[in-house]
């Protein structure tokens, strides 16, 4: 009872008429860097539903995670507020506290809260509350039970759990071991089983508005790809003659050169997925009335647990602040709306898909969001210029440390907390984030850094704090993990 007075509250009454509501498929892709993809320059990934959904609709070049991990960012698209706001600020399954730090490092990560609260509204609560059916299947990882996606505003939940990976003794494959996900037949693959139930669930809501959430597994550790096509793509290796080529980014090694084929396999199978998907709304004659949004949750894991892709031109991949790991793929296809091949430069971040689902269906939430709707810029009109904010005070299995970022414009700042240096780069002139230009620019890193600043307080963000442990005469935390190139375990998140 006090959740459904608590959804009275959030949103006004009104919503448009169910005629003139479209049905919307939300695909969440895991680890999925933006070049991942044919349509965003990848040579060696083969992608042909999603590079076809991208000729259909639009592709936004400059789109952003609201973390370079996973969990926040689905925060922040669950609820459409910074992940400071939830306190879901780190990928669950970190150390909780500081005092639940063991790493050699300048300093302790700030705390963080293991589940997203019951009193947020989900993106699931606000399509039910305008009337869609709801279905959510993957990958949740917001809570442990009792906060999985049947307690957030979803009719139907298949595989959404408290785990960031698919850790059952089948991983990908038959046994999945997952309390939300009855097994199927011997050999069923993960994305494929998902696929079909999504399409299962349109085909009996056809006559209602309804609302997937299609949240991958793939492409997150366990690396692991159906064996045909890993067979594909290290003939395909060996074919173009693609070799592992690392480089630096200290202190870890950074992978170069996409070649690896167990992951293009992987790749290649959410693409089927995707695919399956799209064809159950064309051979139900849905598509023409339906909202598609394809995105991911953080940039591609380059420097870590296997390193399994590269992100260039752009710098880093998950888990660090740089544009390999916050930058997506972001492609909405929505018949009669978005022009098809448009492609769209307007930054964009993830808050931004809760109030542009709120607008589509009428809803008014009158609760605090961050984000703002794209319905303009998926109209062809454009945005007031805004900036983007990152805040993650924590120290990722990726290499990378606890720091701050903002947007604005083609300028982006970011703040390391253990030096307190900032780094300043022109992404028009310098996508690579080669550059660093605070000395030349001392007014602008004032100004950025103050404004930053503001909206820190503002949300709330909490900060890292010395660490009274920290020894400089001992390996640095941050290079634990070892370098992709070298043997041994790495720890999966």
């Amino acid at each position: 009872m006090f959740r459904k007075c608590l959804l009275s509250l959030v949103f006004c009454a009104s919503v448009l008429p169910a005629a003139e509501r479209p049905n919307v498929v939300f695909f969440l892709v895991d680890d999925l860097g933006q070049r991942d993809l044919g349509c965003y320059g990848s040579t060696f990934y083969e992608t042909p539903s999603i590079d076809r959904l991208a000729k259909e609709g639009a592709r936004f070049t400059d789109a952003y995670a609201a973390c370079p991990v996973c969990s926040p960012t689905r925060a922040a698209i669950q609820t459409g507020r910074w992940p400071q706001r939830t306190g879901i600020t780190d990928y669950i399954g970190a150390p909780l506290k500081p005092e639940g730090w063991k790493r050699n490092t300048r300093l302790l990560p700030a705390p963080y809260s293991d589940r997203l609260a019951h009193e947020e509204v989900t993106l699931g609560e606000l399509m039910k509350s305008a009337g869609y059916a709801t279905f959510f299947g993957g990958k949740w990882h917001l809570g442990p039970e009792g906060f999985w996606p049947e307690d957030q505003g979803y009719d139907v939940n298949m595989g959404g759990v408290d785990r960031g990976g698919p850790y059952g003794r089948g991983k990908y494959f038959v046994p999945y071991d997952n309390p939300r996900l009855p097994d199927g037949p011997p050999g069923e693959h993960l994305p494929d089983r998902l696929a079909t139930e999504a399409g299962k669930f349109i085909e009996a809501h056809q006559k209602q508005p309804f609302f997937v959430c299609f949240s991958f597994y793939s492409v997150h550790t366990p690396l692991q790809s159906r064996p045909d096509l890993q067979a594909k793509y290290e003939a395909k290796r060996q074919k173009l003659g693609l070799q592992p080529k690392f480089g630096r980014e200290e202190p870890r090694d950074v992978r170069l050169v996409q070649e690896h084929a167990v992951y293009a396999g992987m790749v290649e199978a959410m693409d089927a997925a995707v695919g399956k998907v799209l064809s159950k709304l064309e051979a139900l004659g849905l598509d023409k009335n339906t909202l598609v949004i394809f995105t991911s949750d953080n940039g591609g894991l380059s420097t870590s647990e296997g390193s399994p892709t590269s992100n260039l031109p752009l710098r880093g991949g998950k888990g660090w602040l740089y544009e390999g790991g916050i930058r997506e793929p972001l492609i909405v296809r929505w018949p009669g709306v978005v022009k098809p091949g448009a492609e769209v430069a307007t930054p964009v971040c993830s808050p931004d898909y809760f109030a542009t689902l709120a607008d589509v269906t009428g809803s008014k939430p009158i609760s605090k969001i961050d984000g703002v709707s794209l319905l303009p810029v998926l109209e062809g009109k454009e945005l007031p210029e805004r900036p983007l904010f990152w805040h993650y005070p924590h120290y990722g299995n990726q290499g990378g440390a606890p720091g701050a970022a903002m947007r604005r414009g083609d300028w982006k700042l970011i703040q390391w907390h253990e030096q307190d240096q900032p780094e300043l780069f022109n992404l028009k002139n310098d996508l690579s984030e080669t550059n660093n230009l605070a000395a030349q620019e001392p007014e602008r890193v004032k100004a950025m850094l103050a404004e930053l600043h503001a909206w820190q307080k503002d949300v709330g963000a909490l900060l890292p704090t010395p660490n009274p442990a920290y020894d400089p005469a001992k390996p640095d935390g941050r290079a634990a993990n070892a370098p992709a190139k070298k043997a041994g375990k790495k720890k999966e998140q």
